[in-house]
């Protein structure tokens, strides 16, 4: 999620929302497909727009992004998310002040992890109001677990139990792109039934974000998406590629 800053003939300046201001610059060739008589008929500065990286120089502190190779699916994911991190930011933070403790703390302390096992603080807030043990392995203050649980208790409503991973693809057969697409396919409909659904999404070669949603448990959510993960991987390997399996945040 980006802010326009400024715009130009050859292009536009944004802010990085969610990297502490940082910089990047959209060509004019990214910025929306075919001919383009005015730029200010697509992008205009104070506008917030969904980008996509394609390279980042540490350097020379540079992120070009492109605005129309973002799909209007990922458009909606991407607003849909970031309005529920911050939802679940505000109960951190709610959390922490029961305990006396400041926002920073509640990262520190708990916040983090929670991203790193859930993907999301959202979906860790979820699975709290439904099962208190989905903390169990990575919370080991119960006073944490009651203070989160109580915020969120009466202002999220888990539709599902949802896990999130990563999984690295290549195959550098000549049909390489339709022997991972397929092994995800495949593997996306093995898992799948009455209660649980999972998805793949394109991150940036070689990885793939899985999402597993199921109405059973936190324990069938993990145990789904590992064997996602795990047919998929299989299928690529088979065909001469290679994957592994990363959960959230690795």
């Amino acid at each position: 999620m980006c802010t326009v800053t400024k715009v130009f003939a050859q292009g536009a300046f944004v802010t990085l929302d969610e990297y502490e201001g940082k910089e990047g610059m959209i060509h004019l060739s990214e910025v929306a497909s075919g001919w383009i008589k005015n730029i200010r008929d697509h992008i205009r500065e104070g506008q917030k727009v969904v980008c996509k990286v394609l390279a980042v120089d540490p350097e020379r502190g540079r992120v070009d992004l492109s605005l129309r190779r973002v799909k209007d699916s990922e458009r909606r994911w991407k607003a849909k998310q970031l309005k529920l991190e911050n939802k679940a930011e505000r109960l951190l933070e709610l959390a922490a002040e029961k305990l006396g403790k400041n926002l920073d703390e509640a990262y520190r302390e708990i916040g983090f992890v929670l991203q790193e096992k859930f993907g999301d603080l959202y979906s860790a807030l979820e699975s709290a109001v439904r099962d208190k043990e989905a903390f169990a392995d990575v919370v080991k203050e119960k006073r944490w677990v009651d203070a989160l649980s109580d915020v969120a208790a009466s202002m999220v409503v888990p539709p599902s139990f949802k896990v999130v991973g990563y999984v690295d693809l290549s195959c550098p057969a000549q049909n390489g792109v339709e022997v991972i697409k397929s092994a995800m396919m495949k593997a996306r409909d093995s898992v799948r039934n009455g209660k649980t659904d999972v998805e793949f999404y394109y991150v940036g070669s070689p990885r793939y974000r899985i999402e597993v949603v199921t109405s059973s448990s936190y324990k069938v959510a993990e145990g789904a998406i590992r064997r996602a993960a795990e047919g998929a991987i299989a299928a690529v390997k088979k065909a001469g590629g290679k994957g592994e399996f990363h959960r959230a945040g690795k």
